[in-house]
């Protein structure tokens, strides 16, 4: 028997839609063998957030004791789901972890027929688009000035349809995230289409090839011009998905590793659980992929979300500003370095910047936990940051390591990055000095 073009579809969103209703039954029966604490917070839906060019609903979630400082986690769910369907089953280890350190969640919710996101017009696949990522983004905007969110700790995460929009989304806004997790998912602009559908039988079904550095230009082209740093990112993948195919794994690890600009060799493998193995690329491991053996599309299974939350940096407490001074003060000083070069790239607009500083470790010796101090020219001021701490925000300004990128090994070399404004002067920051050497200009 031979379907027609809308009878694929309606297989595809009902196989999908089977799936979720397995991560649901299997959400509930363990949370029902869970004693649960009793709390007032819950998942509210939010009206009125922004521009919304394409009738999303927004829900969030913020919890009874929400930190001075929150991170902001945006959730996405996938075809066929809700933001409750991804609350209550998928994403449930998000929703614990968010009640221990503090933190919010957003959840787009798609409305069209089959509840899949667009990642597959013209307008969807460009920043400020028009499509579903703009009205993500205004969710965004709306939950960092609703929370007081910490800039430098906004990340995203999603299953399925949404692990394809976490894709995007780390395209279009790289200067927005810190840091992404993405669920069976394809590359960044895989699902395109010029039909009118918004699904790519070619690409769901892994023989959309490409180079890396096609991948990568087509993950730069949605925010052209942009030269910062982009988002550190995970991957998951199950070896016997027949949804979205095993091969997007390793097209989407050739995107991110050639946008990253690091060796698509990794620079470590391990296994996390026995039937996943874990593969990290460039020094500090800004891109991560995580293949598990025997897993068909029905992700996340057991354990992958606290992998996930861990590699977000969400299992850590806000930060309260009017503490960091104390904080900083007390914190152990790193043992001096040898030797190392920084080289600083600027993208200015208006009266505001983006710097990425690329740090090298020039010694022959491992650095092991480092602080990097420089000076602002006059009239800027550090409004977020990425892969760093930074304090204070203008003048001479210490960046500390996070606890992913503590050590830079011999002729190793990390990226970190900060938003700031300026009142005329857009140059790049002087004076680098690493555990108070200074270094060379790279």
């Amino acid at each position: 028997m031979t379907l027609s073009h809308s009878g694929r579809h309606t297989t595809r969103y009902r196989v999908i839609a089977l799936v979720a209703a397995v991560l649901s039954v299997v959400a509930a029966v363990a949370l029902s063998s869970t004693p649960q604490q009793a709390h007032a917070a819950s998942l509210t839906r939010v009206t009125g957030f922004g521009t919304n060019p394409t009738n999303l609903n927004m829900y969030v979630y913020a919890p009874d004791r929400l930190a001075a400082r929150p991170a902001l986690l945006l959730m996405i769910h996938y075809c066929t789901g809700t933001a409750s369907a991804v609350h209550n089953g998928g994403g449930r280890d998000y929703v614990t972890a968010a009640d221990r350190y503090g933190y919010v969640i957003v959840y787009p919710e798609a409305t069209r027929d089959g509840r899949c996101f667009d990642v597959s017009t013209q307008n969807a696949l460009r920043r400020n688009g028009g499509s579903d990522s703009t009205g993500i983004m205004s969710m965004v905007s709306y939950a960092r000035q609703r929370y007081n969110v910490d800039p430098a700790r906004i990340v995203v995460s999603g299953i399925s349809s949404g692990a394809m929009m976490t894709n995007v989304l780390t395209a279009q806004y790289p200067d927005v995230f810190s840091a992404a997790s993405a669920f069976a998912g394809v590359p960044a602009g895989c699902f395109a289409t010029t039909d009118g559908s918004m699904w790519n039988s070619q690409c769901s079904g892994g023989t959309l090839l490409k180079t890396p550095q096609q991948w990568g230009d087509q993950a730069r082209a949605m925010f052209p011009g942009y030269t910062g740093a982009y988002p550190r990112i995970q991957l998951w993948h199950g070896t016997n998905d027949t949804t979205l195919a095993y091969p997007n794994f390793g097209e989407a690890l050739d995107q991110w590793t050639n946008v990253h600009g690091v060796s698509r060799t990794p620079a470590s493998t391990d296994q996390p659980q026995s039937n996943w193995t874990r593969t990290r690329y460039g020094a500090s491991g800004v891109v991560e992929g995580i293949s598990a053996q025997g897993t068909g599309h029905d992700v996340p299974t057991a354990g992958m979300v606290g992998y996930a939350i861990s590699f977000l940096g969400l299992d850590r407490p806000g930060t309260d500003p009017t503490t960091t001074t104390t904080t900083t003060t007390t914190t152990t000083t790193p043992p001096p370095s040898q030797g190392c070069s920084v080289k600083a790239a600027v993208n200015a607009w208006n009266n505001g910047l983006t710097e990425t500083i690329t740090i090298t470790n020039t010694s022959s010796a491992a650095v092991n936990g480092w602080k990097l101090q420089f000076t602002l020219p006059g009239g800027q001021a550090i409004t977020g940051g990425w892969s760093a701490t930074y304090s204070p925000a203008s003048g001479q300004v210490t960046a500390s390591n996070v606890s992913y990128n503590a050590q830079i090994p011999p002729s190793a070399q990390i990226s970190i990055g900060l938003q700031a404004t300026h009142t005329g002067n857009s140059a790049a920051a002087t004076g680098f000095a690493l555990n108070g050497v200074p270094c060379a200009a790279a």
